[in-house]
Parts: structure tokens; C-alpha cells; sequence
């Protein structure tokens, strides 16, 4: 029977095994995904873990010590499944687009980059991605630009695309409805006026956002082929 502090309510069962910086952070992760940054609080780590708050604070600092740790570990995760002795133009688009389904997956990763841009192992990935230009021959002179250039672009993408996620999650507004508006909002414009705009109506209600984002990447690699 759980013991029953001094006002009568049930007191938390304290965990018997030992408490991990691992542990902690995985559980962070998960309060991070089942309600965002909101839900995770030293309050609900403890009574996830069954733990003080001391067992806590012997392993991480604070709230955003929680978040940089659990973000650093999703792009390692990243990183760790980029297979080393593949194609590298293939390497660099599996490693793009692994970070692009990490952060659409856990979408508050994409918030913690933008407010610590050069999170350790978000310094790997920009590593990976120096290494894979070198491999593709891409001069030196152009490897710094043409690395920034798709960092920028995975990061760019994928952050807007989980925001617009986490948008649309308050709303009764799926993806499919949002885009069918949209859609026939540019199908009204005046062609003669927007005539791009106005023929990508269409391609717009149908597009898949990932099939989209890895077409870039290929503009990309296409565009790093001349530098050679």
C-alpha cells in the first residue's frame, strides 16, 4: 500500500533502480511529445520517473539544460543512422532528410534550434554535411558556402513545416483542408496578373511536403555538381 503524506493523500511510490542522465532525458522527451513545451516541468519528470527533485537537479541544471540535452540526442540519433561507406550524394540526402523527419516528428526540436542555433550536435551535423561535400569533390573555396547554404535550407524548411504543424494543432484545420483553401485562393487570382501562382494551384493541393523538401536537396546537389 503507497504511503499517505500528513494531509491523507497517497504519496508517489520513489523508483528502487537508479536514475540515469539518460533516463532523464528520454523521459523528457516523451513529456516533449505527448504536450509540447509546456508539459515538460520538473513537477511531471518526477512523477514520470517516480523520483525527487533532487535525483533530478543531480543530473541536469534546469528546464532548458532538459531541452538542450533532449534535443542534442534526437540529432545525434540522426547522425548515428547515416550509413558512413554509402553513396555520399545519397549519405547527404538520407542525413537531410533524417533531420527534416526528426524535427516533423518532434517539433519542439526545431524551437530549441532557433533559439541555440549551434547546439553540439547540431555542430556534427554540420560536420557530416562538410564531410559529404569534401567526398563529392566540392572545392574548398565553395565547401563553406555550400554547406551553410543547405544547413540553412534543412533547418529553414523543417522548422517552418513543424510550426505550421503546431499551428494547425489548435485549430480544426487539417493540412489537406489548409492547402485546398489556399489552393483556391491562387486558382481566383488573375492569370494574366500571376500566372505562376495561378497554374501551381494545383500542384500546391496535391504536393507532399517531404517529396517537396527532397527535391530541393536534389536542386541542391545538382547546383554543387558545377563546382567541381
Amino acid at each position: 500500500m503507497a504511503k499517505r503524506t500528513g494531509k491523507g493523500s497517497p504519496r508517489t511510490p520513489r523508483r528502487t533502480d537508479g536514475l540515469s542522465r539518460e533516463l532523464i532525458v528520454q523521459a523528457a522527451t516523451d513529456l516533449l511529445d505527448d504536450g509540447g513545451e509546456t508539459a515538460l516541468t520538473l513537477r511531471a519528470l518526477t512523477a514520470r520517473l517516480s523520483t525527487g527533485y533532487g535525483a533530478i537537479y543531480h543530473h541536469v541544471a534546469d528546464k532548458s539544460d532538459l531541452l538542450a540535452a533532449a534535443t542534442d540526442d534526437i540529432i545525434a540519433r540522426v547522425l548515428a543512422g547515416v550509413v558512413i561507406d554509402a553513396d555520399p550524394r545519397e549519405a547527404l540526402r538520407g542525413v537531410a532528410l533524417g533531420l527534416f523527419d526528426a524535427i516533423d516528428a518532434h517539433p519542439w526540436v526545431g524551437a530549441e534550434l532557433s533559439r541555440q542555433p549551434w547546439r553540439p550536435a547540431l555542430l556534427e551535423f554540420y560536420e557530416s554535411i562538410g564531410r559529404l561535400l569534401d567526398a563529392l569533390a566540392v572545392p574548398e573555396r565553395a565547401r563553406f558556402d555550400a554547406a551553410g547554404a543547405l544547413v540553412n535550407y534543412v533547418l529553414g524548411v523543417a522548422v517552418q513545416s513543424a510550426a505550421n504543424t503546431r499551428r494547425r494543432a489548435g485549430t480544426d484545420t487539417d493540412r489537406a483542408t489548409f492547402l485546398a483553401t489556399v489552393a483556391d485562393q491562387w486558382a481566383q487570382l488573375n492569370p494574366s496578373q500571376y500566372p505562376f501562382v495561378h497554374e501551381a494551384a494545383t500542384r500546391l493541393r496535391e504536393h507532399d511536403d517531404r517529396d517537396q523538401f527532397l527535391a530541393g536537396v536534389d536542386i541542391f546537389l545538382a547546383g554543387i555538381a558545377t563546382l567541381r
